[in-house]
């Protein structure tokens, strides 16, 4: 059954292929989405190597020159998607957004070194990799973190990957509408409006377009510019996992700066996180830097967290959170605490379940020893597959699919999940 669910999935991610790079489905996400790629990338890594290889270096060679890695490659014309290359106007010859998304490449090249059978054939694609991630590493902490706290922040939701997060709710307030261009949104013709971010949030999502496109998309003037600055302790430790990554492969290549300087990122981030945890909620929080305040919200983001190496004793006590989520659900992981106001089980990331948190809570809290916990969050990763397909992400409580189907990263993590259970028995 495990096979047959394998060779389910490479189907989904055959009918997504577009040669050099993957769309996270057809209609809904035409276009190369970045971390998508770099997850979808462990699954193309179980079956073929070089297929991996290819969807992260497709990614990376769209890298700005101040190191940055969009969010969105344009690689071909598409009018099904809003907003477009016409709204953004980066002035890419390829092009791209002006913003970001979490950087999983580095943890995503580390794991498929790690499992490849010969990775001195990869040695010298590697080093390039390397290279490239490390100067998107340093751009982050250059351009994100100008205080040098430790920890960076987003300047636009869609950089979380979490778009209408309720974390991000009070924020979002202090973004206005007033001189929001017309538009038509395509999201809603290719998946339930229900189950999407609402009209009103569209309209603060165009204002930073727009705020950012009139500042010629200087990436180091955006941080101080906008008006939503949310430092989230899931997106950094996205970067301080891949950081630590970046630096064991850097050693690997004889690259000593590199492993160096990503080590210090790691280790100061590690110490940065401290500041975001909450003894009340049992959780890591969201910092609002404009407010200077926690945001008090129990969301997935503070539980993600674990993917880093946190102490000990704080990935303890994201197990324990996540036990207590179980009480509350049918299907782990809830993107918000249903007993919360706000929660909404069909609504993007407002309540579903998606299956790359999933998948790097698990891995996080294994690494950490909290093997239960990590079981019993894939065991409910391929429940959700058995009800539901191969959907964008789940209602917690009844399994059902939502958002878009026969979805790439989706795919790839039941490969993911499934290849290294077989692996580990």
């Amino acid at each position: 059954m495990k096979q047959d669910l394998i060779e389910q999935a490479k189907a989904v991610m055959r009918k997504n292929d577009c040669g050099t790079y993957t769309v996270p489905t057809h209609g809904l996400y035409p276009f190369q989405w970045n971390w998508d790629s770099a997850l979808v990338a462990l699954g193309f890594a179980c079956y073929d190597e070089d297929r991996a290889w290819t969807e992260i270096e497709t990614l990376l060679a769209h890298q700005w020159e101040d190191g940055m890695v969009p969010h969105i490659v344009f690689h071909k014309h598409d009018d099904g998607y809003f907003p477009g290359p016409d709204v953004w106007r980066t002035g890419r010859a390829v092009p791209t957004t002006g913003i970001t998304q979490p950087a999983v490449a580095g943890f995503a090249l580390r794991r498929i070194l790690d499992r490849s059978s010969n990775p001195e054939r990869f040695r010298e694609r590697a080093r390039a990799a390397v290279r490239k991630i490390h100067a998107w590493h340093d751009w982050f902490y250059r351009t994100r973190d100008p205080q040098q706290t430790g920890l960076v922040a987003l300047i636009h939701p869609w950089e979380a990957g979490r778009d209408n997060s309720i974390d991000w709710d009070d924020a979002f307030t202090r973004v206005p509408t007033d001189g929001v261009e017309p538009f038509k949104r395509r999201d809603t013709s290719h998946a339930n409006p229900a189950h999407r971010p609402t009209d009103e949030q569209y309209k603060r999502y165009i204002y930073l377009v727009q705020l950012f496109r009139s500042l010629n998309w200087d990436t180091a003037k955006l941080h101080d510019a906008s008006p939503f600055r949310v430092v989230d302790p899931g997106f950094n430790a996205i970067l301080i996992r891949a950081c630590s990554d970046v630096a064991d492969l850097a050693d690997w290549l004889g690259e000593g700066q590199i492993a160096r300087q990503s080590r210090d990122f790691a280790a100061k981030g590690i110490a940065a996180m401290e500041t975001l945890w909450s003894d009340k909620l049992g959780q890591y929080l969201c910092f609002d830097r404009v407010s200077n305040t926690l945001v008090q919200g129990a969301s997935v983001g503070g539980i993600m967290a674990a993917f880093c190496a946190i102490p000990a004793a704080r990935a303890a006590a994201l197990a324990q959170r996540v036990r207590a989520l179980a009480e509350q659900v049918e299907y782990l992981l809830p993107s918000h605490d249903p007993r919360e106001p706000g929660f909404d089980s069909k609504r993007y990331w407002r309540g579903p379940v998606w299956l790359i948190v999933n998948y790097m809570v698990a891995d996080g809290l294994r690494a950490a020893g909290e093997t239960a916990v990590a079981d019993q969050i894939e065991t409910d990763s391929l429940r959700l597959i058995d009800k539901g397909g191969f959907a964008e992400y789940y209602d917690p409580m009844t399994g059902e699919p939502c958002g878009g189907g026969s979805f790439t990263w989706t795919a790839a993590m039941v490969i993911e999940m499934l290849s290294a259970r077989r692996v580990a028995a």
